[in-house]
């Protein structure tokens, strides 16, 4: 086993001729209780640092075989100490934002995700043919709008042209909306409009620049720009299962703040200039399942994120460690982002 490349080794110590192998993330020790106790210190040290940092802590134990030699991981058990905590296997009953100020937070994360305010003084937010029920759900919730299909596009646009329905949605997400290119395009299209003079004069235009997303804006934001995805890793006689919640984006700033809320990691493609989040282990996917628990998804990706949550579910059981846990999993990663017929509105 590639202990370098898949743990990134950080020390080795030797007791008793026995090795122990730690890394911020791992410890990896024989079964002898001798050298699981003196490593017992180095993992509640680990633990510590894990719990702050959300990531990932795994002892690995390996059994000897007959002979005595030790390096085969044919009975390995992996136990999670602070990754998969468990979450409920009930999954809450889905619901869309109740009142103006938790559907403000939504759209306006949908707008900082998929929106435009153009300078025709029109709001248009884009959606994926599968989402178009989303489209006439906001339609109907704002009272104001009309949804229309893109040419040679799986897409549809909820395009916002009157005046009091622009308004509306300016007076629901003011304060509630993080980017800078909203600021700009609602301050120079609209509000500069003489249109919207009276309306300018009796609304300050403000950004919401805490760091406080105990709302529904990153909920509106993921079904603009995330994606759930389980990624399987065979290692020689067993799979690893990953959970990803990644989101991509042209600039970095809402991705540290999300990284800052989450936990997980941040990267950079050059090929294509964009930055990435990911989630990066167990502990931090235990908050993504937290969060979305609580502010559900409206689009189609809440079915991939059911998904996701019971592949979750399964690691949780260990299923994962035998063949018919694996096989499920296996099945889940292959249904998910496939044209859906079903709606969560």
């Amino acid at each position: 086993m590639n202990i370098h490349g898949f743990f990134g080794l950080l020390s080795a110590f030797f007791i008793n001729n026995n090795i122990i192998l730690v890394n911020k993330k791992s410890v990896i020790v024989k079964k002898n209780r001798y050298i699981q106790k003196k490593a017992l210190d180095i993992v509640k040290i680990l633990k510590q640092w894990s719990q702050s940092a959300g990531n990932s802590l795994v002892l690995v134990d390996n059994t000897l075989d007959k002979a005595g030699t030790s390096e085969t991981l044919r009975n390995e058990i992996v136990t999670q100490l602070e990754t998969v905590k468990p979450v409920s296997i009930h999954v809450p009953i889905h619901l869309k934002p109740s009142n103006d100020e938790q559907f403000g937070h939504y759209l306006a994360g949908l707008i900082d995700g998929d929106g435009h305010i153009s300078s025709k003084q029109q709001i248009v937010i884009t959606f994926n043919i599968l989402d178009i029920k989303l489209a006439y759900f906001i339609k109907k919730r704002l009272g104001y709008g009309s949804v229309q299909k893109i040419n040679n596009k799986n897409a549809v646009n909820l395009v916002i042209a009157s005046a009091k329905g622009i308004e509306n949605v300016i007076t629901l997400i003011n304060g509630k909306f993080r980017t800078n290119s909203k600021f700009t395009q609602i301050s120079e299209n609209i509000l500069s409009n003489v249109k919207f003079k009276d309306f300018s004069k009796i609304s300050r235009l403000e950004k919401n620049s805490s760091d406080n997303l105990d709302n529904h804006w990153l909920a509106g934001f993921s079904d603009a720009d995330a994606s759930f995805q389980i990624k399987l890793i065979d290692r020689n006689d067993r799979t690893e299962v990953r959970l990803n919640f990644q989101i991509d984006q042209k600039q970095n700033y809402l991705l540290v703040l999300i990284k800052n809320y989450l936990g997980g990691n941040l990267g950079y493609r050059e090929s294509q200039d964009t930055y990435y989040y990911g989630s990066t282990s167990f502990g931090v996917a235990r908050k993504v399942i937290k969060y979305f628990d609580n502010y559900h998804l409206l689009s189609s990706k809440h079915i991939n994120y059911l998904k996701w949550r019971k592949a979750y579910i399964h690691v949780q059981n260990k299923e994962h460690l035998n063949k018919a846990g694996s096989q499920k999993i296996t099945k889940l990663k292959a249904s998910m982002n496939r044209l859906y017929v079903e709606s969560t509105i």
